[in-house]
């Protein structure tokens, strides 16, 4: 198995990228706050959203990203506005029969359900193929979209399956975006898990009592193009299940572990080649001891550690890509970003980062968990 993770592959290469965030609508911009230590997390007293208070990463509602293209909805929006953003870096063609579109996201549009009358027309709406289908015409995407819809670990599955079908040469490009906005429905749903926080998250804290929800979207353009060789690639992946229970995680941490392996397999690298983890770091209990015996089964537990919840809180379909950009721009950077709320160690030892560091990167590995059992790993390259 180890020499077929292994095998020649073409190279993925991150042609380019957007974050779109309460933080900055650039990448630049995102990266610039986390070095100054600005978290978008906040207290809303929104009855529309929850009867009691929400600790939160939320745009402001007259927010000027929202009416540029009134005609769609907010995650549409956000969508278009990430995209966007991230084909003006690169002279990059959307319509090219050599590239494919890929959406990630959880909740799509499900909270017109909280203002709209439910009939055929609705469903059709809110219906996740139905605005990959709008964004497809929006840019001239030639090729129907590949929607990847799979609970928290959706934006690292959507980046992996981007590499592979670069590989297996079917495309030479991918545009992989995703994004997810926070509504009454979203939240009391956390709620009725009891997993949400009062206050402001803290990642691998002794005293961590629940995560914060965010909303944001970003946009990562994968490509095998010769010209874009000198940029950070996708070396490795891999995707697991735990098969555990449909709301919580593995409690030995194997099933993550054996994901970071195998990623770490295929990309040929051992793990003290890695100079950077960003954990998916929720703050809730039982994930991030889980993540963090799964860290220590792949042999990683010293290697340096951020979560990075507490700048954008838990962005669902859309956090395994906004914090892959930040990893990524981390390497590019050689700076790891501080955990931000932690304080004490409270789980298994693992090398959590707490103060900006500069640090030569040369391989980073990026995981995520969601409902289900699902987990994910992805290692960039310089």
């Amino acid at each position: 198995m180890a020499e077929d993770l292994k095998e020649a592959k073409v190279p993925v290469y991150i042609a380019a990228d957007n974050i779109t965030s309460p933080l900055g609508l650039t990448s630049s911009k995102n990266f610039e706050a986390l070095k100054q230590g600005r978290s978008g997390i906040a207290t809303h007293n929104d009855p529309a959203l929850s009867a009691e208070p929400v600790t939160a990463s939320l745009f402001a509602e007259d927010d000027q990203l929202f009416q540029q293209e009134s005609q769609y909805t907010r995650f549409e929006q956000l969508l278009i506005a990430s995209i966007k953003e991230a084909i003006t870096q690169i002279d990059f063609d959307t319509t090219s029969e050599n590239t494919i579109l890929i959406l990630s996201s959880t909740k799509g549009n499900i909270y017109l359900l909280e203002t709209e009358q439910y009939n055929d027309e609705l469903a059709k709406r809110i219906a996740l193929h139905t605005s990959a289908k709008l964004i497809q015409q929006y840019f001239g995407f030639k090729h129907q979209p590949v929607i990847i819809s799979n609970a928290c670990i959706s934006g690292v599955s959507a980046l992996l399956t981007g590499t592979r079908l670069i590989r297996t040469g079917q495309y030479e490009n991918a545009v992989v975006v995703g994004a997810d906005v926070i509504s009454k429905f979203i939240v009391t749903g956390f709620q009725s898990f009891k997993a949400l926080s009062a206050g402001p998250c803290k990642p691998f804290d002794r005293d961590r009592d629940g995560l914060n929800l965010g909303e944001g979207a970003a946009t990562v353009i994968l490509s095998s193009a010769d010209k874009f060789k000198n940029k950070i690639k996708v070396a490795g992946g891999a995707v697991s299940d735990d098969a555990n229970h449909i709301s919580g995680p593995s409690r030995t941490g194997e099933e993550l572990g054996t994901a970071i392996k195998n990623a770490l397999i295929e990309a040929d690298l051992t793990p003290q080649d890695v100079g950077l983890i960003s954990a998916h770091g929720t703050a809730t209990p039982y994930n991030d001891e889980m993540e963090a015996k799964a860290i220590t089964y792949a042999g990683l537990a010293n290697a340096p550690l951020n979560s990075l919840k507490g700048y954008y809180g838990h962005t669902l379909g859309a956090a395994g890509l906004i914090e892959s950009v930040i990893t990524l721009w981390s390497v590019k950077e050689s700076l790891i970003i501080p955990t931000l709320g932690f304080n004490e160690l409270g789980t298994t030892p693992v090398e959590v980062n707490t103060s900006l560091k500069q640090s030569a990167i040369d391989h980073a590995v990026k995981t995520a968990s969601g409902f289900g059992g699902c987990n994910a790993a992805i290692v960039f390259s310089k």
